[in-house]
């Protein structure tokens, strides 16, 4: 029997959604060194991963009372049909977290030889349905 080679999947960044500044919701990110997953739930989960080389842009978002807390939200909008944006939200250092988010992503498009340019317009006739970057 062939054998197979596993794919890291140990986070490089994790956090929490934060209430108030206070880590005690049951929404967990990470970041691995190619997608990042959020779960969200308490009796019925809910997890979610996007591949980072398919995120178009960032923004970051910092309310008056998320700046109060020292939290913010980036959202990621993403060359994919099921996830046409992605929040992470308010969680601590937001500005460091889009930055790291930023450099991750242009080094996973590096890595997989693709520019912003061939993304573009992926989300209406790209059909990656077993999620290996491949068209099907």
């Amino acid at each position: 029997m062939a054998k197979t080679t596993e794919i890291s999947y140990a986070p490089i960044w994790k956090d929490r959604k934060r209430i108030m500044g206070l880590p005690i919701s049951f929404s967990n990110y990470q970041v691995t060194s190619d997608r990042l997953i959020t779960t969200k739930g308490f009796l019925s989960t809910e997890t979610n991963e996007i591949l980072l080389y398919r995120v178009l842009d960032i923004k970051l978002i910092r309310k008056f009372s998320q700046k109060i807390f020292g939290v913010g939200t980036i959202v990621l909008y993403c060359a994919d049909k099921s996830h046409g944006t992605f929040e992470i939200s308010n969680i601590k250092n937001p500005n460091s977290v889009r930055m790291f988010l930023s450099k991750l992503i242009e080094q996973e498009r590096m890595a997989k030889g693709i520019t912003g340019r061939e993304l573009h317009g992926t989300s209406a006739d790209f059909q990656d349905t077993n999620g290996d970057g491949i068209p099907d």
